[in-house]
C-alpha cells in the first residue's frame, strides 16, 4: 500500500485559456511540476507557444500536446516543436493521433510524428503516450498493447524517455489491473493516472461520454456518483483512496495527472484539501 502522499508530484492539464488560473494557483502548486497543455480546436499555434512559455516562467515543467491529425504539414510540425525548446525550454511533448477523424495534413497518428526524428532533434527527451486501461474504442485489448508496446520501444530506440498518460477513469480497480498487466509485460516506464477532478456530475458525464470513457452503474458508484442524482458537484476522493490503498510498489513509478473539468482552480485546491488529510 502507497500512503495518500500519492498526491505528491502530480501533473496538471491546463488550456492555454486558462494560464491566467494557473498563475493564481501557481503557489499552491509544486516547483517543477508537469503541466500539460492541450491541443484544443481552433487553438493558434501563437497561443500554445505562449502557454509553454508561461508555463515555464511560473516554474513548471511544460508539456505541450502534440496531436498528429491537426497539422497541416511537415514544415508546421518541425517549426512549432524547435520553437517550443527554444522560447520554453520544452523537454516533454505528449503525442496523440487527435481527435479529428482524418488528418489535415500527412500524419495519422503518433507513430508517424514519433517516425521523423524531429522530436530527438529538438531536444526532446521524454514523449508522453496515450494509455487506455479501460480500452480503446478503434482496438481491442491486444492490439492496444501491441501498439502501446510498440510505441515505447520507438521511444527509447531514438534515445528519448516514454510516459504513459492514461486517460481518466471512474474505475481504480480497473487501473490496478491494468498497471499489473503492463509490468507483467516489462513495460516499466512511468505512469501517470488520469484523475478528474471535481466537477458537476453532468460535467464529468459530458467528458466521459466524448472520450470513450467506460461509465457504468457499478462503475460510476465506485466512484461516489448515483445515476439517479445527477444534480450537484463530484470529486475523485473515493477513486484516489482506493487507488492509493491498493497501489503497491511493484506497480513502479506512478503519479496522478489530473484533468480539471470543473477548472483548474478548484482541482488544486482539491488537491490541498486530500493531501492535508495524511
Amino acid at each position: 500500500m502507497i500512503s495518500r502522499s500519492i498526491t505528491s508530484g502530480f501533473s496538471l492539464e491546463v488550456t492555454a485559456k486558462d494560464i491566467p488560473v494557473l498563475a493564481q494557483a501557481a503557489p499552491a502548486i509544486e516547483a517543477g511540476s508537469l503541466i500539460a497543455i492541450p491541443y484544443l480546436p481552433g487553438e493558434r499555434e501563437i497561443d500554445r507557444l505562449a502557454a509553454a512559455r508561461a508555463v515555464r516562467q511560473l516554474g513548471f515543467e511544460p508539456m505541450p500536446h502534440v496531436s498528429a491529425r491537426r497539422i497541416a504539414s511537415a514544415d508546421m510540425f518541425e517549426a512549432f516543436v524547435g520553437q517550443t525548446g527554444r522560447d520554453a525550454g520544452v523537454t516533454h511533448c505528449l503525442v496523440l493521433a487527435g481527435d479529428p477523424p482524418s488528418p489535415a495534413g500527412p500524419f495519422a497518428d503518433s507513430d508517424s510524428l514519433i517516425a521523423t526524428g524531429v522530436f530527438e532533434r529538438s531536444g526532446i527527451r521524454t514523449i508522453g503516450i496515450a494509455g487506455h486501461p479501460q480500452g480503446h474504442p478503434a482496438m481491442n485489448e491486444e492490439q492496444c498493447w501491441a501498439v502501446l508496446e510498440g510505441k515505447c520501444r520507438s521511444i527509447e530506440d531514438r534515445g528519448m524517455a516514454p510516459l504513459i498518460v492514461t486517460q481518466f477513469a471512474f474505475d481504480a480497480d480497473a487501473i490496478l489491473t491494468w498497471l499489473e498487466a503492463l509490468r507483467a509485460r516489462g513495460l516499466g516506464c512511468p505512469v501517470r493516472v488520469g484523475v478528474p477532478g471535481p466537477a458537476g456530475v453532468k460535467t464529468l458525464m459530458r467528458f466521459a461520454a466524448r472520450c470513450g470513457v467506460g461509465a457504468s452503474a457499478s462503475m460510476l458508484s465506485k466512484y461516489g456518483i448515483s445515476i439517479g442524482k445527477l444534480l450537484g458537484t463530484a470529486g475523485p476522493e473515493s477513486f484516489v483512496d482506493r487507488f492509493s490503498a491498493g497501489l503497491r510498489k511493484d506497480h513502479g513509478a506512478v503519479c496522478l495527472h489530473f484533468y480539471p473539468f470543473g477548472g483548474v482552480a478548484g482541482t488544486v485546491e482539491w488537491i490541498e484539501r486530500y493531501a492535508g488529510r495524511i
